[in-house]
């Protein structure tokens, strides 16, 4: 049984069809990209498998739990991760204010702080930050700390879109050698990324979108090698 299985969802915003039917798995412990111009309905999934927006037809399965009528807290709880396209954090609170809100159903102390303990095991520079306010932290450092606040809750898969939107280069490299570390630790990745080459170097999998479908799918390698793929995402003639 796959860890996360999509089951011909669609999502509409009103009038608009974002999703149309899509299905896609997700199996445990692997990295899965999904590729797409904008528009194409990536942050759609996204929102549809946390419960940000409700499907209008299909069904989003964590193994054998639905999650399609679930409320978001909900879904959090059962173990799904979601660091939004823009970051959102608290700008006003702190880091470590930041973090412990992503541990809110947690209410063991010393749990808190162990898991806190690993995010800035990944993020060295959060902790030299942990009493400074989020909204003056950098670019990369509120990406940290997005993607620190979702791991709080050890998520058994971890929903990333664009982690690497507005970066240097050099933080983009630090945030996938990231990205791989957390799935050499255990932690299972749906990853929304622009920078197609990056996303298919780390990811096993991979899925592309086209206005709001599946059009293409397969191992990343191949993908990677697809002339299609590659005429789109890849920069290659």
């Amino acid at each position: 049984m796959p860890l996360l299985e999509l089951q011909r969802v669609h999502v509409h915003y009103g009038p608009i069809q974002a999703l149309k039917g899509i299905s896609l798995t997700v199996e445990s412990g692997e990295i899965v990209t999904l590729l797409g111009a904008n528009g194409a309905g990536k942050t759609s999934t996204l929102r549809a498998i946390s419960g940000l927006v409700r499907p209008s037809a299909g069904r989003i399965l964590l193994q054998d739990v639905d999650l399609t009528h679930r409320k978001p807290h909900e879904i959090v709880a059962l173990g799904v991760g979601h660091v939004p396209e823009g970051r959102r954090i608290f700008p006003r609170l702190s880091v470590e204010e930041n973090l412990r809100l992503g541990a809110f159903t947690v209410r063991d102390r010393a749990e808190i702080a162990r898991r806190q303990e690993y995010v800035f095991s990944l993020f060295p520079r959060l902790a030299e930050r942990r009493h400074q306010a989020g909204g003056t932290l950098s670019g990369g450092e509120q990406q940290m700390l997005a993607i620190g606040r979702a791991l709080m809750m050890q998520p058994r898969i971890l929903l990333l879109d664009e982690p690497s939107m507005g970066l240097a280069p050099v933080l983009v490299e630090s945030i996938f050698e990231v990205i791989q570390r957390l799935n050499r630790d255990g932690t299972t990745i749906l990853l929304v990324e622009q920078n197609a080459r990056m996303a298919l170097e780390v990811a096993h999998r991979g899925y592309v979108l086209e206005t709001g479908r599946i059009v293409l799918s397969g191992p990343a390698a191949e993908l990677a090698a697809d002339p299609r793929v590659q005429a789109a995402y890849l920069g290659a003639a």
